[in-house]
């Protein structure tokens, strides 16, 4: 929060979502955004948490340089309706896993995560000075699969049945895209 104005501090701004840091206070907020039903299966998360390890996660993100995790609101409320995080970062091989999560099917498919992204994808590659960004995408979300090959993404390979979830086993697909995809793709076009 902004001690002046009482708004929240926007890091990364788009035109529908700004990227913003996430902090202790953010604890209780980010603790039920873990819970969606939704979210919970199209990332593979299995485990349960508790209040005071979300609160000791977030106090340890604050500490670790090789992450960079951003909560997304939207600009018109201010309502936080995901994260997205470059984690995983390797200076000396100019690398990162990117990640994202957006809650509430009201929030899907208005193109808030794809503005997320963007806007991560380019703090990631212009300002940390990545080369290649990666990810992984469980094979049954197939909205993802076509978001993130629209963005530029390009498949690598599959994990064969890497992820034991809801009685079935799921192929994992490896994605990435690399700097000089990223400038050929988005050349003078910022984020938006």
């Amino acid at each position: 929060m902004n001690a002046q104005t009482g708004k929240p501090v926007r890091f990364l701004i788009g035109e529908k979502v700004y990227l913003r840091p996430l902090g202790l206070d953010d604890t209780d907020l980010y603790f039920r955004m873990l819970f969606d039903p939704d979210v919970r299966r199209l990332t593979g998360t299995q485990a349960n948490f508790t209040r005071e390890q979300i609160h000791r996660y977030i106090e340890g993100k604050s500490q670790d340089t090789s992450t960079v995790l951003l909560l997304i609101a939207r600009k018109d409320t201010d309502e936080v309706i995901g994260d997205v995080a470059l984690q995983d970062i390797h200076r000396n091989n100019r690398s990162a896993n990117i990640r994202i999560a957006i809650n509430g099917e009201e929030n899907q498919g208005k193109g808030y995560g794809s503005e997320a992204l963007r806007l991560m994808l380019d703090y990631g590659f212009g300002i940390c000075n990545l080369h290649r960004i990666e990810l992984n995408v469980f094979s049954y979300n197939e909205r993802a699969i076509h978001v993130y090959e629209q963005l530029g993404f390009q498949r690598e390979g599959v994990q064969r049945d890497a992820l034991y979830y809801d009685h079935q086993y799921h192929d994992s697909i490896i994605m990435s895209m690399l700097e000089d995809e990223y400038r050929a793709k988005y050349k003078n076009t910022p984020p938006t």
